[in-house]
């Protein structure tokens, strides 16, 4: 039988929990013959990893810093990735066209609505980089009024602002020295590093709505653990990787619905092994 190829690329890839919740999915499917590995590929490998790749290969996974640079090399990329200008799957048809999709946005869809969030009338957003894009073009599907981004320059405030406009958000920015503010928002999506939101764990409110720190180890972070303490909703990092997961093994095995609760089992048991 011959084998067909997926993988994770990006650098650094070391730590990426992508090989776990994948190869899991391949055995609760019985898809015996699928391999899925990961490359340490930075933006200058790219065009030549891509050239060389077969008719063996399904998909790939990309992590940074990569989800704008392999979007050249594609054949097509779906409305939802050129919404936000980012990749992070892609599927190599049986016509052998290599087109591109971003997960990471219906992933964070699925992760809140997996929580009991349908749909918010205001947010906040804590940081502005790449992630901070796909949750705004998240919430543009599950916010009906206006979101509010705790950002630490004014170029990041009027990227964020540009993107609201782009994707039909109505963005407010503030900066980041009154990002406890953010807290008293029904829904909260912090973006940032590791450390970065720390400090505003003891300003949680005594009843707060939801959090969605994408962080997933370490995990709980400070203000993640302050939230729950406090008794508010929490969706975690792990709870997006394994919903944009599910969703590029739907679509590079064509098999649905994803096991989700498999991937999720594999993640919590490689997370626990670190």
């Amino acid at each position: 039988m011959s084998r067909i190829r997926a993988a994770v690329l990006g650098s650094p890839i070391e730590h990426s929990l992508s090989p776990v919740l994948h190869r899991a999915a391949y055995q609760e499917l019985g898809l015996d013959a699928w391999s899925y590995d990961r490359f340490e590929i930075d933006e200058a490998a790219l065009p030549g990893f891509m050239a060389q790749l077969g008719p063996e290969w399904a998909g790939l996974s990309l992590t940074m810093p990569l989800k704008r640079a392999i979007m050249p090399l594609l054949d097509g990329i779906s409305d939802t990735a050129a919404s936000v200008e980012a990749v992070n799957t892609v599927v190599f048809t049986e016509d052998g066209r290599r087109v591109g999709d971003n997960t990471d946005i219906p992933g964070i869809v699925a992760a809140l609505h997996e929580r009991g969030v349908e749909k918010v009338p205001a947010a906040a957003i804590l940081g502005a980089g790449a992630t901070a894009s796909s949750a705004l073009a998240a919430l543009a599907r599950i916010c009906t009024g206006e979101v509010t981004a705790y950002v630490r320059s004014e170029a990041r405030a009027a990227e964020m602002r540009e993107w609201g406009e782009r994707l039909g958000v109505d963005v407010r920015t503030v900066d980041w020295s009154r990002a406890a503010e953010a807290l008293a928002a029904p829904l909260v999506i912090a973006t940032t590093p590791a450390g970065a939101t720390d400090g505003l764990a003891a300003s949680v409110p005594a009843s707060p709505g939801t959090l969605f720190d994408v962080l997933y180890d370490p995990w709980p972070t400070a203000l993640a653990a302050a939230w729950s303490g406090h008794g508010g909703r929490l969706v975690g990092g792990l709870d997006l990787l394994v919903h944009q997961a599910v969703l590029q093994v739907e679509q590079m095995t064509g098999r649905t619905p994803g096991p989700l609760a498999a991937m999720r089992a594999a993640g919590e048991r490689a997370l626990a092994a670190r």
